[in-house]
């Protein structure tokens, strides 16, 4: 059993900034949206792909070496990687954020064309309980797979793959076999993510305790 202890803290700030049919700015939408990451622990993920050599963002001008992106835009903050989608996929949240960053108009490639302002009809939950510990969790298991094994590229290897099924799960498609054997192979990718499983039983633990009267 891994070794990590499980954060009860109930998160203090569990409603969205941005409300259901309001007029919101593009800064308000970016912010909302890595907010939302960061209270996954989306961040530590990101070290082990970089450490990997595999950061999303490689070869673009707006990132400058050793201190980051320079111009956030709507359409890197929506867009997830297959790990990330991991996480709000088991988490329960991946429905709720694709929904959310689709009313969002202009997305395109590392850049977006979105209006300063627009009107958006779909909030974007914020956590009642911490989850931080979960991308943290989450993070030290694809560490432990890139320091146990040989393969080169591993990692990056099963981010692709994830994000490929993962987005084939969740395509709208009612063919519920297909849909019950990727979902297999997802468990099957990610069987060796033991402290994040340990953890987010903890968690569901925690949400099934809440709703019981």
């Amino acid at each position: 059993m891994p070794d990590t202890a499980f954060d009860q803290e109930m998160d203090k700030s569990a409603d969205s900034s941005i409300h259901s049919s309001s007029m919101v700015s593009k800064a308000e939408l970016i912010d909302a949206g890595l907010t939302a990451l960061n209270e996954l622990g989306a961040d530590h993920i990101c070290k082990v792909c970089i450490a990997n050599s595999g950061s999303c963002c490689n070869g673009c001008q707006h990132l400058l070496d050793g201190v980051g992106c320079q111009k956030r835009n709507t359409s890197c903050t929506a867009w997830l990687c297959g790990f990330h989608k991991f996480l709000l996929y088991e988490v329960g949240e991946l429905e709720q954020w694709n929904a959310f960053w689709n009313q969002v108009p202009g997305q395109d490639y590392r850049e977006d064309f979105t209006p300063e302002h627009i009107k958006i009809e779909k909030k974007l939950r914020r956590q009642k309980f911490a989850m931080d510990h979960l991308g943290e969790a989450l993070a030290a298991d694809l560490q432990e797979m890139a320091r146990s094994h040989i393969s080169i590229g591993l990692i990056l290897a099963l981010r692709e793959k994830l994000d490929k099924n993962i987005d084939q799960l969740m395509n709208g498609d009612d063919d519920h076999k297909k849909k019950a054997r990727l979902k297999r192979k997802i468990k099957v990718l990610t069987s060796d993510f033991q402290r994040f499983h340990y953890l987010l039983a903890k968690y569901q633990e925690q949400l099934s305790s809440d709703i019981t009267p």
